[in-house]
């Protein structure tokens, strides 16, 4: 090996404890130009945008629409509501909210805007690691910026729009540790600011990134072999408290709002030291096995009783004390690890993760994490190239190139699972068929789409597998409820509640099916719950206001829609509702607003059409009427409403007709 080579080599192992600025950046100016970074980054931009095609054109998945910004929050004081609010958002990253009411503002429901902002963001990300390593001067920027941006557990972050929040964050955390390492070898005050204000920016987009200033530190021992007090250790102050403080509040949220709590999540500390022995392993395999990614995978049954599971926490003890046995030699494998194992802390399971309920490691939890593997494993393939075929650059870049070929392809054929929420819950039960969760919401698709008897098929094997799942009960009862199977609906609402007392979809569904039963006060007392347990929910409002029409109170009715219809402008029974009313109060114009709305949501409702039908023909606009009934015919062939409205309008039309 060459003498340049040598030494090289002793600088990326961090040896030269003496030298206090954490790197400099590699001078680029003599580099060719497809060594340099831009021309790297443009092609890891290209690359994960060819990658991630198949997302192009994917449609929402699970938990899209509760991130998706709200109806009630996409007005400027929407936009305020989910900063001031931690209620309004499925859970409180408002910067992460806030861009996705900007998406809307910009593109609506089209979802493709939404995919190639996630895949921006994450090409930026890679960019930024880039920089990064290059700054630390670590072999094998390049390659390991590669891998991290196309390496199959990256898929879940970046072709589900949900995770947004995961890149989002993740491009904040890496923009704040480039302008801390600035800061380190500047000591200048701005860069520090600059630092710690990107670093606040991440942790209200996601707070999985409180662990940044530990890794920090984590770097700076690996390159000086020691830590100082004043140097290290004093400046990051601000970041652990801001850090721990977020960390904490996300916390809280999850078991408070969430339900990130319960039977679920009763483990003891030694069963929660187990879970996270065998979460790393997990993660580990995946990284360097990444075949057989599931979305939800199998929930594993933890107990300290069972001797196996040890092995998983003791051979990563194991581990640690070799990587630690060859720090004299190199600090970067054990440096590494401690960033991986540091990174993944808030979802090793010490902490209460909602995402628990279904499965206890998912691949969008190490998106950072696997940092502290990929660098090193990376700079080491790049040394070892070095060493054993040397003088011959063009082979070592075209074997790293291969490696990311490979890779690329692996994540280009993962990314066809999240093209569609039917193809995602497939995917998933041909890899996990006891998965109740994604048999729960493959039912609701099938059920959305009127397959009755398969959907009922999906809730009953997930009430075989789970027979305590509230939801599975709900949605049954819903099935049968469109069945016209009362009295067995009924039970499955009642046997929801039973086991989930505070479960408002429950509630207002059995308000439902008393109201048709004539039970209205019984009804009305579990509409009140369901909105005690969720205020903004649109639907049951639209429910008091249809007991409060029972009732004769039709000016308070009306107050229950128009807040139904604040909270979602897109609820079609409150605008067919209304209209109704206002129908029936002679405000035809305002009636007609209304149906005319319901129209835009859904040009193909029958009811809605005839409705606008009616008061068409009411105000003497009847051709306009009949075209109206006559539509509403057409989608829903044997409407005998609509024909004897049709029948009525033509025979004024005859009547008129003959007194000419």
């Amino acid at each position: 090996m060459a003498k340049g080579s040598r030494k090289r080599k002793a600088k990326d192992r961090g040896d030269d404890s003496t030298r206090i600025p954490v790197g400099g950046g590699a001078a680029q100016g003599q580099s060719p130009w497809y060594k340099r970074d831009w021309f790297i980054g443009l092609m890891l931009l290209v690359a994960v945008f060819l990658v991630y095609q198949p997302a192009w054109h994917g449609t929402f998945v699970w938990d899209d629409d509760a991130h998706i910004t709200h109806p009630a929050l996409r007005s400027w004081e929407g936009l305020g509501r989910i900063w001031w609010d931690p209620h309004a958002t499925q859970q409180y990253y408002p910067l992460s909210e806030s861009l996705f009411w900007v998406e809307y503002k910009l593109w609506g429901d089209l979802p493709l805007g939404y995919h190639l902002v996630n895949i921006f963001v994450h090409a930026l990300s890679a960019f930024l690691l880039l920089k990064i390593l290059r700054r630390l001067e670590i072999p094998g920027a390049w390659l390991a910026a590669g891998i991290f941006a196309l390496h199959p557990v990256q898929v879940e972050s970046v072709a589900w729009v949900t995770e947004l929040k995961n890149v989002l964050s993740g491009m904040f955390y890496l923009g704040a540790a480039l302008a801390y390492l600035e800061f380190d070898q500047t000591r200048k005050t701005k860069t520090h600011v600059i630092a710690l204000v990107l670093f606040i920016l991440g942790l209200m987009s996601k707070t999985v990134i409180a662990p940044l200033p530990a890794a920090l530190l984590v770097v700076f021992w690996w390159k000086r072999g020691k830590l100082s007090w004043k140097q290290d250790v004093l400046p990051l102050i601000p970041f652990f408290i801001v850090g721990i403080f977020s960390g904490f509040f996300t916390s809280w949220l999850e078991r408070r709002f969430l339900g990130a709590e319960g039977s679920n999540f009763n483990f003891t500390i030694i069963e929660r030291v187990l879970m996270a022995g065998r979460a790393t392993c997990f993660y580990l395999g995946k990284l360097f096995w990444p075949t057989d990614l599931i979305f939800i995978n199998p929930r594993w049954q933890v107990s300290e009783t069972v001797g196996w599971q040890y092995l998983f926490p003791v051979a990563i003890l194991l581990l640690v004390l070799s990587l630690g046995m060859v720090c004299r030699h190199w600090r970067g494998p054990l440096a590494g690890f401690l960033f991986f194992v540091g990174t993944l802390f808030p979802a090793l399971g010490f902490f209460n993760v909602y995402f628990f309920r279904y499965s206890l490691v998912t691949d969008h939890f190490q998106y950072l994490a696997c940092l502290g593997i990929i660098v090193p494993f990376a700079a080491g393939l790049v040394l070892l190239s070095d060493f054993a075929i040397p003088k011959k650059p063009w082979l070592q870049s075209g074997l790293g190139i291969g490696l990311l070929l490979v890779l690329g392809t692996l994540s280009w054929q993962r990314a066809w699972a999240f093209t569609s929420e039917e193809t995602l819950w497939n995917d998933t039960l041909a890899k996990n068929p006891d998965c109740w969760m994604a048999r729960n919401n493959l039912g609701n698709l099938l059920l959305k789409k009127g397959h009755l008897d398969e959907a009922r098929s999906q809730y009953l094997t997930v009430l075989e597998i789970n027979p305590n799942d509230a939801k599975a009960h709900d949605n049954l009862g819903n099935l049968l409820s469109q069945k016209g199977q009362v009295e067995a609906a009924k039970a499955e609402f009642e046997k929801a509640l039973e086991i989930e007392p505070n479960f408002a979809d429950a509630h207002n569904n059995l308000g439902v099916i008393l109201f048709q039963n004539g039970q209205l006060d019984e009804a009305m007392a579990h509409y009140k719950r369901a909105m005690e347990l969720r205020p903004d929910y649109a639907e049951a409002h639209n429910n008091v206001g249809n007991f409060l029409v029972r009732k004769g109170q039709i000016d308070e009715a009306m107050a229950e829609y128009q807040k139904a219809l604040e909270i979602d402008p897109t609820l079609i029974d409150a605008h067919n509702n209304l209209g109704n009313i206002l129908g029936q109060k002679n405000e035809m114009d305002e009636a007609i607003v209304q149906y005319q709305d319901v129209l835009k949501i859904n040009p193909n409702h029958a009811e809605a059409h005839n409705n606008l039908g009616i008061v068409l023909f009411q105000k003497g606009r009847t051709d306009e009427a009949m075209a109206e009934f006559e539509e509403a015919m057409r989608l829903k062939p044997g409407y005998k409403e609509a024909q004897d409205n049709l029948n009525k309008a033509k025979t004024m039309i005859r009547q008129k007709a003959v007194g000419k």
